[in-house]
């Protein structure tokens, strides 16, 4: 695993600390968030989270009802704004990486949202059963670990329950897009955004 990849897919980042503000505006609501060195995407909410944020937006009635897994939450965009959307959303927010699931809680503190923050290397830690799984994978980690995030969200999902995934085309959008069919034997790209691909399979 190489230094970026340890910097943010590792139990214990080991990077000095450098803390950062971001401001994010979602549906109507000025979100803050702590991020620190070692997380993913520190300095902004990166294009594929706002790409799969949008499209929950303008999807969200599609949504079942149920609790929501919100894997690999990072410092918490996701959850977070889902929240925000909806705030008796219930919310289960999880990451390998220590530093990040602190920061995670740190933000739902300062944005007066709760949530079910806990440690799982991808569904290790995963009992509950979801009407939705969501994902924005850590390309870096490697095929492995993103093929596992979405072919085993199947084990994790309710009857009639969904997983939505963001990757980019050229990072494996086309192949994460076979996984998907065929442990799903269903798939639709719900949006397209320069070159980053919203995926949902239901699992009928």
């Amino acid at each position: 695993m190489n230094k970026k990849q340890e910097q943010y897919f590792t139990n214990q980042p080991t990077s000095a600390h450098d803390l950062h503000t971001i401001n994010f505006n979602f549906a109507g609501r000025e979100l803050i968030f702590k991020t620190d060195a070692g997380v993913f995407s520190k300095l902004r909410v990166d294009f594929g989270t706002k790409v799969l944020l949008e499209t929950i937006h303008s999807h969200f009635q599609e949504l079942p009802d149920g609790k929501i897994l919100d894997l690999g939450t990072g410092y918490g965009p996701v959850g977070i704004s889902l929240k925000a959307l909806k705030p008796d959303l219930k919310i289960d927010m999880v990451d390998v990486n220590q530093r990040s699931l602190n920061l995670a809680k740190n933000n739902l503190e300062l944005n007066d949202f709760s949530a079910n923050v806990f440690q799982s290397n991808i569904y290790e830690n995963v009992t509950g059963s979801y009407a939705a799984i969501i994902v924005n994978p850590p390309i870096r980690a490697g095929k492995t670990v993103v093929t596992k995030m979405l072919v085993e969200s199947k084990k994790h999902l309710i009857n009639g329950g969904i997983i939505l995934a963001v990757l980019q085309k050229k990072q494996g959008a086309p192949s994460a897009e076979r996984n998907l069919k065929n442990t799903f034997e269903n798939v639709e790209i719900l949006k397209r955004n320069k070159g980053y691909y919203v995926l949902q399979s239901i699992n009928d």
